[in-house]
């Protein structure tokens, strides 16, 4: 009897062992095949190639090349330490990235150490051959960024870099990890989400203590999806002509706008830099050259740049007059122009010592008359200059696409001076506002969506970047209240600037009616003056089809420096558009200069 229940006790624990291995081995065998993989199988992302930028016509402004990175999969600190410190006798890796690389293997939880995003094929060949000194090694395929305009179009093209540590914990949702490249200026930056792409996955077979033993190229499971294209209304033709016929060694921009839409056909910053040093990790030495270089290669003087508008700036003085009601275009003022104007205790001078006379809007904007516009000020009045000059977006950035705008300057009101400069402003500070100078600033670009507004109904878009098909049919960020009949008085006043007797007469075109503006800002410190020059262009006796706007920083005189740059870059674009021949010799003064018929100009 006890012998059986002996038996039968046996049984009962053999038959719970065997349910015991049944669960463990066959009901649960793919959990632990799961386990096994995961002890024997790394994860790795594989980067998705960004997506291409492209200018108006096709032409590549940023796209991939095959490149290849280097990484240490994660292990104890003094481990990989010890890995970098024998990479050095294959990859570059100064003694500030050896600190960098360091620095992030002890901080931190384990994570792969990006050691380079564009090795030389040298060196990777070199590393391949020598596995087993580098088992924690991985080498990938990954593509690089490139920038075919290279300087041309860096500042609004951008560039990328690699995601830091902050980037990765703001942007664990998107599972960012170390190495992800990313936008770090201009339509990189702007777009990034729509150029990033989705990354991939594939699995590599590590050891009991973490060491690739497998292929390098291991197993893919996720594939990658590249980035999507953005296609700009950039012209690069148009921006490459620019950069060619730029003084040399002189700093400034120019901004050229499609009347229709607000598209943005160029947008040049000079000095530049090469955005291709940035594609793979940036040498600290470079870095700090260009940040401290005294040109401010990376500044964007377009965009950032705020610069006294001078003369240009009566314009938007008879915008505001004419949007007021106090002047009509053919209306003359009081006191006609014999060199000065007295307001108050104070005597205020124009340009031209003899005076320019009697003059309407029209020959106020020709001859660009400082008597004329000191009493256009003051019929406006400080209190409406500020009011109106406000509404319209003086001071504020015009929206355009970009990661970063600058809004120039323009006082709010009066506790604009009391905060700034200690006092209460009297009237006589609407005379100076008139003319372009006091307390007033504004970025190239902000004065090219001024001239937009100007050129097309009194309305004009925030200038755009990115190509679209509505681009500039409802948005109306710019207007102002004028009749079209008063509109082209102004438009008229421009156009008499490049006809005989106009203070840009020399950069008339031959094709091309060119409205322009000129301006001489002061820069202070007794540097040469800024050169402005503003223009609206298009075929004779059609509706224009672009403005554009240079400045020259210290260029000195508007229509010596600013005015042909602006008149070559309208004949160069124009001409293609036309289908009209292009030719070096483009303005009045380069054809009188040629020895060319000049008839035209008469």
């Amino acid at each position: 009897m006890l012998a059986a229940r002996a038996r039968i006790v046996v049984m009962a624990m053999l038959g719970v062992l065997v349910a015991v291995l049944f669960r463990a081995q066959v009901l649960r065998s793919s959990d632990w095949l799961l386990q096994s993989q995961s002890n024997r199988l790394r994860a790795l992302t594989i980067p998705a190639p960004r997506g291409v930028i492209r200018d108006r016509d096709g032409r590549v402004l940023a796209d991939n090349v095959p490149g290849y990175s280097v990484s240490i999969v994660p292990d104890r600190a003094d481990s990989m330490i010890s890995t970098l410190r024998r990479l050095r006798g294959h990859l570059e890796l100064n003694d500030a990235r050896f600190e960098e690389l360091s620095a992030q293997a002890r901080s931190g939880p384990p994570r792969p150490l990006l050691v380079s995003v564009d090795a030389p094929f040298d060196a990777v060949a070199a590393l391949q051959e020598r596995r087993s000194s580098f088992p924690r090694l991985l080498i990938e395929a990954r593509p690089k960024r490139r920038y075919p305009a290279e300087r041309v179009g860096a500042h609004v093209i951008g560039y990328v870099g690699e995601i830091n540590e902050t980037e990765v914990e703001a942007r664990e949702d998107e599972g960012a990890e170390p190495g992800w490249i990313v936008g770090r200026s201009g339509i990189e930056a702007q777009y990034e989400s729509t150029l990033q792409g989705r990354p991939g996955v594939r699995y590599v077979e590590v050891d009991a203590e973490g060491r690739i033993v497998g292929s390098f190229a291991g197993m893919r499971t996720v594939i990658e999806e590249p980035g999507t294209d953005v296609d700009l209304n950039l012209d690069l033709e148009l921006m490459e002509w620019i950069d060619h016929i730029f003084p040399d060694g002189m700093k400034g921009s120019v901004v050229v706008l499609d009347v229709e839409t607000g598209g943005v056909l160029a947008l040049y910053s000079a000095p530049a830099f090469d955005p291709n040093v940035f594609a793979g990790v940036v040498d600290r030495s470079e870095w700090d050259r260009l940040v401290q270089d005294p040109e401010s290669p990376l500044y964007h003087r377009a965009v950032m740049g705020s610069y006294p508008p001078g003369s240009p700036w009566k314009l938007a003085t008879a915008a505001i007059a004419l949007d007021l009601g106090v002047v009509t275009p053919s209306q003359r003022m009081p006191v006609s122009c014999q060199g000065s104007y007295v307001f108050g205790n104070r005597s205020y001078g124009c340009w031209k010592p003899e005076g320019h006379g009697s003059l309407d809007l029209a020959g106020a904007i020709q001859h660009s008359c400082n008597v004329y516009f000191y009493q256009l000020g003051a019929e406006i009045g400080l209190a409406r200059m500020l009011e109106v000059g406000n509404r319209l977006g003086f001071g504020r950035p015009c929206g355009i696409d970009l990661p970063t705008e600058g809004g120039g300057t323009f006082p709010e009101g009066p506790e604009f001076w009391e905060r700034r400069f200690g006092y209460r402003p009297q009237e006589g500070e609407a005379l100076v506002l008139a003319i372009g100078q006091g307390p007033n600033d504004q970025t190239p670009l902000k004065m090219a969506q001024f001239i937009l507004a100007i050129a097309r109904d009194g309305s004009a878009p925030a200038p755009s970047l990115l190509r679209s098909e509505t681009a500039g049919a409802n948005d109306a960020s710019w207007s102002l209240d004028i009749p079209p009949e008063h509109l082209e008085q102004v438009r008229e006043g421009m156009r008499r600037v490049t006809r005989q007797g106009g203070t840009a007469y020399l950069s008339s075109l031959e094709h091309f009616d060119l409205l322009g503006k000129t301006g001489t800002a002061q820069s202070g410190g007794g540097r040469p003056t800024h050169a402005w020059f503003t223009a609206i262009a298009g075929p004779y006796g059609e509706a224009p089809e672009i403005v554009a706007v240079a400045l020259v920083e210290f260029g000195g005189s508007g229509s010596g420096v600013a005015a042909p740059l602006v008149a070559k870059t309208a004949d160069f674009y124009l001409r293609g558009k036309h289908g009209i021949p292009r030719d070096t010799i483009q303005t009045l003064g380069e054809h009188l200069r040629a020895g060319r018929s000049t008839a035209w100009g008469r």
